[in-house]
């Protein structure tokens, strides 16, 4: 069975990275994807998906708002850079059945997707084990020969920060060493672009906050 999957996330580089890695997994299909709460509550509307990952913080309408207005809407998980237990406690209250933080890694965001879509809840204490139950991992096979440095440029790039001299202005480095770095990147993972690498980043976990 295929999971037909909502995105939403004001973070345009990382929305797009994280359809294209969900949809390299083969029983997870990303059906739409919106940048704000309004245009969630109408791709729901339209599509019909059977799980939707939707961020905390966007214009217009949140995304906890865009939640609370969907009466028998589809299981949804919250995936936020604001992983407390407020903003936990808050998730819950408007029907979320899952709370995860942006740095988890796909095979985790897969297994809970596989989860929700089975009519699982991840709030409680065995979350570990439900997603456990539904793992598939999907990794980048030369994910393991990155340097510590890499995979910060990595994550700075996923939080949607893709210019040479914005990276290089995240990360204190000249812009030749970003260039140097994004090679050797390219050569490990098998990739060719900026785009790709941000997908990279996401499969392994290392997308972080545009304001870390």
């Amino acid at each position: 069975m295929t999971i037909r999957v909502a995105l939403a996330d004001d973070h345009r580089l990382l929305l797009e990275g994280l359809a294209q890695a969900l949809n390299g997994i083969p029983d997870i299909d990303v059906i739409g994807t919106a940048v704000d709460g309004d245009a969630l509550i109408e791709l729901v509307a339209a599509t019909d998906p059977d799980v939707i990952l939707v961020d905390i913080e966007m214009p217009r309408t949140t995304g906890l708002a865009a939640l609370g207005t969907m009466e028998n809407g589809p299981p949804a998980i919250v995936v936020t850079m604001h992983a407390d237990e407020a903003h936990r406690a808050r998730a819950q209250a408007v029907g979320a059945v899952g709370f995860l933080s942006k740095s988890t890694p796909l095979p985790d965001l897969a297994a809970a997707i596989r989860a929700a879509a089975a009519g699982e809840t991840l709030m409680g204490a065995d979350a570990g084990e439900i997603l456990a139950m539904h793992q598939d991992p999907v990794l980048s096979a030369g994910a393991a020969a990155l340097t510590a440095r890499e995979k910060e440029l990595l994550s700075v790039l996923a939080s949607g920060i893709s210019s040479t001299e914005g990276l290089a202005d995240r990360l204190f480095i000249s812009q030749k060493t970003v260039k140097n770095h994004l090679a050797s990147i390219y050569e490990k993972l098998d990739i060719t672009d900026r785009a790709q690498a941000a997908v990279e980043a996401i499969r392994l976990g290392l997308q972080r906050s545009p304001d870390d």
